[in-house]
């Protein structure tokens, strides 16, 4: 291998899933020295004998390594359970799946959930503060770890997307194909202003103690709640909150005139958010969104797009989606055009669809359709032949 693999506590922790310890501190971009920490993944299928056949999954802002499998907490099926499994568009028959739960997270990974190994006691908001590219490299870790020179493919949407475009900028040698899906190069002001809305509703959350509810035996569920609700609203579009919920009233034939959720959409985020704080840590919510805030893939090449992918040969495969208004065609568009101007094989699809940025979790056949096409066409390239 061309990167030397890191090294490692013996033995992985079987819960939750595959678990890799790592001692050697990671330097991130904030400048602390991360270590020893701990990464935990997941993995579907079988590395075949050239280690040509792996991709690696990137999650989005609020998933986590249990993409294909029913959720440990929740019992629900993977975030990409209908994409990835035998016979599917990520087909565990014949493709290595990887999918690696993000530094900050609160799934098994180092994150202010965890135990500071220095104190003994939660990191809570002594965790330093970290970036999609830290991110990335913490990934790198475990690509290494399972020996794997280059991965077939990248792939993912969202802040996955993210991690996509940041992995063919940093190792472009390291990645055949790519596939950054409804994401853009850098954060939006907007984008900004609504995650700051739930950073704010978390961090005024009375048993947010400053981010030291774990040692206070408290959570701030309230706060985490709402600001599930209001990211909640971004995933969906206009027309998708019309078609399911319109103005129709919840359980009742006239409005209360009251505050209880009358209305069916407002029932709807009330679960959202009530469902959310089950499952996730309120502190890995305000480091996961800073860490989408501050990314800025031309800012980290002198300010020009297309000079992060100069002389790739990577091939790349970016998907947008019509109705989506969090990361909009526009922004995907800037991406294929920076690919463009540097000479990169790059194809672009806008699949048409009403459902928002959260049509790539459900199940849209054109984006299937275009999947697959493309993963066939580079296994061809690539030599893996279908099981």
């Amino acid at each position: 291998m061309s990167a030397q693999k890191p090294r490692t506590v013996p033995g992985e922790v079987a819960w939750p899933g595959r678990r890799l310890e790592v001692a050697e501190p990671l330097r991130l971009d904030c400048g602390a020295l991360l270590g020893p920490f701990t990464i935990a993944y997941q993995t579907y299928g079988t590395l075949n004998a050239e280690r040509s056949n792996a991709i690696l999954a990137c999650h989005a802002l609020t998933g986590d390594q249990f993409l294909a499998e029913p959720h440990p907490i929740t019992g629900k099926p993977g975030w990409w359970a209908s994409l990835a499994g035998p016979g599917k568009v990520l087909d565990t028959d014949r493709y290595f799946i990887i999918c690696v739960n993000v530094l900050g997270g609160c799934m098994g990974t180092s994150g202010p959930k965890e135990i500071n190994p220095a104190t003994g006691e939660p990191w809570g908001l002594s965790f330093p503060v970290i970036t999609i590219a830290d991110i990335v490299r913490a990934q790198k870790l475990v690509i290494d770890h399972l020996g794997i020179e280059t991965l077939f493919c990248v792939i993912g949407g969202s802040m996955g997307g993210m991690q996509v475009l940041q992995w063919a900028a940093t190792y472009p040698e390291r990645v055949f194909a790519a596939v950054p899906i409804a994401c853009a190069a850098r954060h939006s002001a907007q984008n900004i202003a609504f995650h700051e809305v739930g950073r704010q509703a978390i961090m005024a959350d009375p048993d947010w103690c400053g981010g030291a509810y774990l040692t206070k035996g408290r959570r701030p569920a309230r706060g985490l709640a709402v600001a599930r609700m209001a990211a909640h609203i971004t995933y969906l579009s206009e027309r998708a909150l019309h078609r399911k919920f319109g103005r129709n009233l919840q359980n009742r034939q006239a409005v209360t005139y009251g505050f209880d959720a009358d209305f069916q959409v407002e029932s709807y985020l009330r679960h959202q958010g009530i469902a959310f704080v089950d499952r996730f840590d309120a502190n890995s919510y305000l480091y996961i969104t800073r860490a989408c805030d501050y990314f800025d893939l031309a800012a980290e090449h002198g300010g020009v797009l297309a000079n992060a992918f100069r002389g790739t040969k990577t091939r790349f495969c970016c998907i947008s989606f019509t109705s989506d208004w969090l990361y909009p065609t526009a922004e995907n568009r800037a991406i294929v055009h920076a690919l463009n101007a540097a000479a990169a094989n790059v194809s672009f699809v806008e699949i048409e669809t009403d459902k928002g940025h959260d049509a790539f979790l459900l199940d849209e056949p054109e984006f299937f359709a275009t999947l697959r096409g493309f993963l066939g066409g580079c296994a061809e390239r690539r030599g893996l032949a279908a099981r």
